[in-house]
């Protein structure tokens, strides 16, 4: 288990906004929802978890800037320093009183994502990793799986929804993807799939159109628990939006499966 001081910060806040989102959960037929866009929702829950994670990160580290799927980017007066904040990921499982959904945070430091804790409040599993600490999640140490063969592989991913585009590329891909490994998954928590990939209970992940509280967590721990974290899009991971990890063998596996439906 990692104790250190940063781990100690990143987690309480976690735990201090998991409290208010339980409680929400509970009675989930009583939310206010309002429309965020099509196919996309935002409830007085997601606010309210992310104030209490702010709050609580600010006391403990100020000066960090914050980039926030709520509140947007706020500058910092430490440059160096970043949490990237999504304070309910799988809201629309959340909604409709679907047990799978997170909390997730992360610490960017001069451009590297070095921390990260996803925390699935419903089952009660604390997924944590720190750069050079490796990833745990609640006490037992994870590591990818060690599959080599692509047939015996279970693969993550994403489904574009109604107004987010790229259906038609998804279809294509997906269509690559099923011939050569065992199953395939959509969960609809991008946060947690990377940290099934990490727990070896996925083999592999892709998913375009992300934004960095989405899979910054994840990313530090699949690299943690002994995976590859890559993107597809060429960009720096603390700037993508299409990405892809996995153990060694399951992502080269499944990025060349993608590449035959790029055209």
């Amino acid at each position: 288990m990692i104790r250190s001081p940063l781990m100690t910060v990143m987690t309480d806040a976690v735990i201090k906004a998991s409290r208010s989102l339980k409680r929400d959960f509970g009675e989930v037929e009583n939310l206010q929802v309002l429309a965020k866009g099509p196919g996309d929702f935002v409830s007085k829950a997601d606010h309210k978890a992310e104030q209490i994670i702010r709050e609580s990160l600010e006391k403990a580290r100020p000066g960090y800037g914050f980039v926030m799927e709520e509140s947007g980017v706020v500058q910092g007066t430490d440059e160096s320093n970043r949490w990237h904040i999504d304070p309910l990921d799988g809201t629309h499982n959340f909604l409709r009183g679907i047990p799978h959904w997170n909390i997730s945070v992360a610490l960017e430091r001069d451009n590297q994502f070095i921390a990260g804790v996803v925390y699935d409040a419903a089952k009660d599993e604390m997924f944590i990793a720190e750069k050079g600490k490796g990833a745990f999640v609640n006490n037992r140490r994870l590591r990818v799986s060690g599959r080599t063969d692509p047939s015996e592989m279970l693969i993550g991913t994403g489904i574009p929804h109604i107004g987010k585009g790229g259906h038609g590329l998804f279809l294509r891909e997906l269509a690559a993807v099923m011939p050569r490994f065992s199953n395939a998954r959509r969960m609809g928590c991008a946060a947690l799939d990377l940290a099934y990939v990490a727990a070896g209970r996925f083999d592999g992940y892709w998913e375009r159109g992300l934004n960095t509280w989405d899979f910054a967590a994840g990313s530090v721990l699949v690299r943690e628990a002994g995976g590859t974290f890559g993107t597809l899009d060429g960009k720096p991971a603390t700037s993508a939006r299409d990405i892809i990890c996995g153990n060694e063998a399951g992502e080269q596996a499944l990025r060349a499966a993608l590449k035959t439906a790029a055209g």
